[in-house]
C-alpha cells in the first residue's frame, strides 16, 4: 500500500529485536498491509519443483500430513532462510506481537529463535519470570519438562512453553561456558512489563531505565522526567539513560525518547530499502513521534534544561534495534557518552504484512542509519567508554553470531560470528549428566552492585572513570 503523506506514512511504523517470542515478537517494523502494483514474473520451473516435492510428500511420507501443515511450514522455511528476522506469523503469533506492543502478555517472558534444532534464548524481558529466574540470552533450551527440544519446530516449542498463568514448566538449558545444564522451574504469568522505570538515585541526579519502546514509552519518559525535575526543584546535574538489554519496540518510542534530549529538528534515524516507502528519515519533531496528530506532543513542556544537561547512556549487547537508534543520534550528536559494552548490532528494518487468512508475515525491507551514515548491522555501537560489567544478561551474543545475518553495507567485511562453546552435539551429551548449575539471579540495575552505573555516575561528577581499552574488550571487538 503506497503511502500518500508524511503522515500516514508514519502511522505504518510499528514495531525494534528478533525472533519469536513467548507472547511477544520485536523488530524495528513497519505495521501495513503489502500491496504492491508489480508482480514480479514467477519462477515457473522452480514452482514445479515445489509442487513435485509436495505431492510426494502428500504420496509417500510415513504417515498423512495436512496441506495446511505443509503450506504454513513451506512458508515459514522460505521467510526464516532469508535472515534472522524476516518470519512467518501463526494468527495466534500475530494476535501475540499485536498484544504485546500494548505492555502486557501472557507466557514466560522470552524471545526465542532456533539454532541446530534447539530452542535460542534470545533476549529475557525484564519483570518477566524469565528473567527473574536468570536467563540467558545465548542459554539454548534443550528440554521442555521431560521432552527433548531437538525435532520440533519452533512453533511447536513456542505452543508448549506457553500455558494458562499459574502453571510451571521446567527448562533445561545449555549455556555457554557453564560445564553443567542448568534447571529452570518458571510459573507462567500474564507478562506487564513496565517500560519505564526512574529514581533519583543521589540529589540532582536522575536515573532512567527503558525496558523496551512500547507505545506510551515516550509519554511515560516525558512524565518521568517531570517527575523528578519537580523532587529536585530545579536543573539536574546529571542524566543517566540505561538501554542495556532491552531488545528493541516500537520505531516511535525510539524517536521520541531521543527527541527529549535533542535540539527539535535533529536527525535521529534514517532508513533505505529497495521500495519508495522503505526510504524515511526521522527527525526530533512530533510528526515521527507522536500519534494523533501534532497537538498531542508530549514532550513540549520539558524542562528546558533536559536538552543540556550532562547526560550518560548505558548500553551492552542486550542492546538492540530501537536501543542501538537512541544510542547512536545521543552519540553521533555528542549529546551523551556512552559507557558499557559492544550492542548487539541490528541494523535492519522489518515490516509486518497482515495476510487474508488472519496469519501475517514480518519480512526485513530495510536498513536504518545513524545521523551521520553510520550501519550498525553485525557491528554494533561501541561505546565511548568500554566498561564490563556482571549485569549483562545477553550472554555476549551479537547479530553477527546469528544464522544468515545481514551484512553491513558500509564495510561487507563483517567477519565470522563467533562460534558458540556449545554445539547441538555438547548440548546432547550434556542433558544426560545427571548433576546441574545452580542458576543465578540478575544484578539489580543502579544498586551498588552495579558497576556500569557507578562509572556513569562518576564521569557526571568528574570523577575517573574505570574502563578496559577496547582492544582488550571481547565486546568491543568488530564483528
Amino acid at each position: 500500500m503506497q503511502v500518500q503523506n508524511k503522515h500516514h506514512r508514519f502511522t505504518k511504523i510499528g514495531l525494534v529485536g528478533s525472533g519469536i517470542m513467548l507472547g511477544l515478537m520485536l523488530s524495528l517494523t513497519y505495521s501495513a498491509v503489502a500491496e504492491k502494483m508489480v508482480k514480479p514474473q514467477l519462477p515457473l520451473d522452480d514452482l514445479r519443483a515445489f509442487a513435485e516435492v509436495f505431492g510426494k510428500i502428500k504420496s509417500d511420507y510415513v504417515e498423512p500430513v495436512e496441506d495446511k501443515k505443509l503450506i504454513s511450514e513451506a512458508i515459514s522455511g522460505m521467510l526464516t532462510g532469508l535472515d534472522p528476522h524476516s518470519t512467518y506469523l501463526d494468527p495466534d503469533a500475530f494476535k501475540d506481537m499485536q498484544t504485546a506492543t500494548q505492555g502486557e502478555f501472557g507466557g514466560l517472558g522470552i524471545e526465542v529463535g532456533m539454532e541446530d534444532g534447539l530452542v535460542k534464548v534470545v533476549s529475557p524481558i525484564e519483570d518477566s519470570p524469565a528473567y527473574a529466574a536468570g536467563l540467558k540470552s545465548g542459554d539454548l533450551i534443550v528440554k521442555l519438562d521431560e521432552t527433548p527440544v531437538k525435532g520440533m519446530t519452533l512453533n511447536d516449542a513456542v505452543k508448549r512453553m506457553r500455558g494458562k498463568p499459574g502453571t510451571q514448566i521446567v527448562l533445561t538449558v545449555v549455556r555457554k561456558n557453564e560445564t553443567k545444564p542448568l534447571l529452570f522451574t518458571l510459573t507462567r504469568d500474564i507478562i506487564k512489563s513496565k517500560s519505564v522505570k526512574y529514581k533519583m538515585p543521589e540529589p540532582g541526579y536522575a536515573y532512567v531505565r527503558i525496558t523496551q519502546f512500547q507505545e506510551r514509552t515516550g509519554e511515560d519518559l516525558a512524565k518521568a522526567i517531570k517527575t523528578m525535575h519537580d523532587e529536585n526543584k530545579g536543573p539536574f546535574k546529571g542524566f543517566v539513560l540505561d538501554l542495556r538489554n532491552d531488545p528493541g519496540g516500537l520505531l516511535n518510542g525510539a524517536v521520541g525518547v531521543a527527541a527529549a534530549f535533542l535540539p527539535k529538528g535533529e536527525l535521529v534515524v534514517y532508513t533505505e530499502g529497495r521500495t519508495p516507502d522503505s526510504k524515511m528519515q526521522l527527525t526530533a519533531s512530533p510528526e515521527n513521534y507522536v500519534r494523533g496528530g501534532i497537538a498531542n506532543d508530549y514532550l513540549r513542556d520539558l524542562p528546558e534544561d533536559i536538552k543540556t544537561v550532562p547526560m550518560a547512556v548505558l548500553i551492552n549487547s542486550g542492546s538492540a534495534s530501537a536501543s542501538e537508534i537512541v544510542a547512536g543520534a545521543l552519540q553521533d550528536h555528542k549529546r551523551a557518552a556512552l559507557l558499557g559494552t559492544q550492542s548487539f548490532g541490528k541494523g535492519s528494518v522489518q515490516t509486518i504484512m497482515p495476510m487474508n487468512n488472519g496469519a501475517a508475515i514480518k519480512l526485513t525491507t530495510a536498513r536504518y542509519f545513524t545521523p551521520k551514515g553510520r550501519s550498525i548491522q553485525a557491528k554494533g555501537i561501541v561505546p565511548d567508554y568500554i566498561v564490563e560489567d556482571g549485569t549483562d544478561q545477553s550472554g555476549n551474543i551479537h547479530e553477527a553470531d546469528l544464522t544468515h545475518h545481514l551484512s553491513n553495507p558500509k564495510d561487507d567485511k563483517t567477519g565470522e560470528p563467533v562460534k558458540a562453546e556449545v554445539t547441538s552435539n555438547t548440548a546432547k551429551e550434556k542433558i544426560n549428566e545427571k548433576k546441574y548449575a545452580e542458576p543465578q539471579a540478575p544484578i539489580e540495575p543502579a544498586s551498588k552492585d552495579d558497576i556500569q552505573f557507578a562509572q556513569a555516575m562518576n564521569l557526571l561528577k568528574g570523577l575517573p572513570v574505570k574502563t578496559e581499552p577496547a582492544a582488550k574488550s571481547e565486546t568491543a571487538k568488530t564483528n
